[in-house]
């Protein structure tokens, strides 16, 4: 069957991700930490690319567990620096550790980064938009910014407001799949 998608789904990998996740709202800390963390890694790169490297991160950073990460040291770090299979960037991979202290601070204070998430710094979301073409989706909102601003309060990094709003695109704070995706109802709908 020939379905219609979102323009930017154009390889196996992004169709995949398209079709079965993004968009979607996910409540579960462990995706929503490494959603986190991806789409730091990700700046200045395309999305394409951290596709193809999620499951050697997933293996790198121990299935994204945040308790594991914020105990990296230094030797850790080396091993990721040397790891091909993932961003060899220093400021991502030290990010990611900072990042992972962070994420469990938010936890202690909220009960979990879902709550902060859905209900205290942006509740009312998820949004569903009606976008008809692609130029229509932003690149940051209002949201995105005040959920930057406070992510940096908290010492969060790689969490500038263009890569949170892709964050929030990720994990179904925002449904900005096309009206004439095929995807649109269900997500519309919190389906997978």
């Amino acid at each position: 069957m020939n379905r219609h998608r979102c323009a930017w789904a154009t390889t196996d990998l992004s169709i995949a991700y398209h079709d079965q996740e993004w968009g979607v709202p996910r409540h579960d800390e462990l995706v929503l930490f490494e959603f986190l963390i991806l789409e730091g890694a990700q700046a200045g790169l395309s999305w394409e690319t951290i596709l193809r490297k999620r499951e050697s991160y997933r293996e790198a950073f121990d299935g994204f567990d945040p308790e594991r990460i914020a105990s990296y040291g230094r030797r850790k770090v080396a091993q990721l620096l040397a790891n091909p299979g993932i961003i060899r960037n220093r400021l991502k991979v030290e990010s990611a550790i900072s990042n992972a202290k962070s994420f469990l601070a938010v936890q202690q204070e909220f009960g979990s980064f879902d709550k902060y998430l859905f209900h205290g710094i942006l509740p009312g979301l998820p949004r569903q938009n009606a976008w008809k073409r692609t130029a229509q989706i932003p690149a940051r909102t209002s949201e995105s910014d005040a959920l930057s601003k406070d992510l940096l309060k908290r010492g969060f990094k790689f969490v500038g407001s263009t890569i949170c709003y892709a964050y929030m695109q990720a994990i179904g704070m925002v449904n900005d799949h096309l009206v004439d995706c095929y995807r649109y109802q269900a997500v519309a709908r919190g389906r997978k």
